[in-house]
């Protein structure tokens, strides 16, 4: 995890829609604007662990680049963001599908969907300087040694920029925020015993910035999902 900043960050911050295809992929409306949720920082797990399941719930896997923040800001201006960057991570941002759309028939919030214990995977700290284009990085995902995600994060539909600018116009961005940017399409199922692996590499180098790699269990104790409450 990069020690020295997400460890003093406060929330995660998490882009909702922001890849055209995996907007397709759930049926759900292309945003005119970025939206977003806040994911409690409890929900990290170090790349080497494990991906607690809790009971009745269908897991999926969203692979993302992560933003770190290295300098608190309100109200930034897109030609400033990039100096309130500290670097980046490869992050997972589990989400509990089957309570996802319970909840979303119900009208009632998310924190739940995507705020469990281990809900958060993620990498080592990718350092500003080690990253030519954040626009222009490969990322994947595999499940069991299989691709089940593959795409660009030049087909983001806000840029980071615009997304520091949007998150921060409505509550202050600080020092060790992580800013989830979004998932391409082909996220699915994580179940008990499963392997999951990822990537991120630079495009044009194939040079790779990060990896990562976690094993899904069972929980046992805990909240356990009941489709009929």
């Amino acid at each position: 995890m990069a020690a020295n900043f997400i460890s003093r960050g406060k929330k995660i911050v998490a882009i909702g829609r922001n890849y055209v295809d995996h907007v397709k992929e759930l049926n759900n409306t292309v945003p005119k604007e970025p939206f977003f949720f806040i994911k409690p920082t409890t929900s990290y797990v170090q790349s080497g662990g494990k991906i607690e399941i809790p009971r009745g719930v269908l897991a999926h896997h969203e692979i993302e680049l992560g933003v770190v923040i290295g300098k608190p800001g309100r109200d930034i201006q897109e030609a400033q963001a990039d100096s309130h960057i500290a670097g980046y991570a490869l992050a997972i941002d589990m989400t509990a599908r089957n309570m996802q759309e319970a909840v979303k028939k119900k009208g009632l919030p998310w924190s739940a969907v995507k705020g469990f214990d281990t809900f958060t995977p993620i990498g080592s700290f990718i350092s500003r300087s080690s990253v030519p284009d954040p626009h222009k990085l490969d990322i994947w995902l595999k499940i069991n040694g299989q691709f089940k995600q593959r795409g660009s994060t030049a087909d983001m539909i806000f840029n980071i920029p615009k997304l520091i600018q949007h998150v921060s116009s409505i509550m202050t961005l600080e020092e060790g925020d992580l800013l989830l940017t979004g998932t391409p399409s082909g996220v699915g199922p994580v179940s008990p015993g499963d392997e999951v692996t990822g990537g991120l590499s630079v495009a044009e180098t194939n040079e790779e910035l990060a990896s990562i790699k976690f094993t899904a269990v069972q929980r046992e104790t805990g909240y356990q999902f009941n489709p009929d409450a």
